[in-house]
């Protein structure tokens, strides 16, 4: 099984960013914990602060991954490049937050990229990339 977690925009602050949203282990230290907790899946991880490289890698895996993990960061409210790059392939996409966005400010309460997504994981920390794995595992 091959899972691609894709981040984007200011996701590579993670553990620096805002901790009281966001905590203070930054993602390569937690990708390290998902790759210890599931060795038996391959596991990739990409991130980019450029919306066209994260449709550029959705293309690049989205017809030879069995899930992608997509939290977009800010784009997820804005960019319907990459609703069009989810649509357009057929790996599964699944929709990634790690604060609750339905207790932020108003305007990331609406997803552009829902609709071509699979389902959402929002608020539950770091533990909702776990969670998207153990959901692809299951299906």
């Amino acid at each position: 099984m091959k899972i691609l977690i894709i981040n984007g925009p200011n996701l590579n602050l993670l553990g620096k960013r805002e901790p009281e949203i966001y905590g203070k282990q930054s993602f390569e230290e937690y990708f390290e914990t998902l790759q210890n907790a599931f060795p038996q899946i391959e596991l990739s991880y990409y991130q980019s602060n450029i919306e066209g490289e994260l449709v550029d890698k959705i293309h690049e895996v989205g017809f030879n991954y069995d899930g992608i993990l997509l939290n977009a960061g800010a784009y997820t409210h804005t960019s319907v490049a990459i609703s069009d790059a989810i649509a357009g392939v057929t790996t599964p996409t699944l929709e990634i937050h790690i604060s609750n966005i339905y207790k932020r400010e108003e305007f990331r309460h609406k997803s552009i990229i829902s609709k071509e997504c699979i389902g959402m994981i929002s608020g539950l920390g770091l533990k909702g990339y776990e969670l998207g794995i153990q959901y692809f595992l299951q299906s």
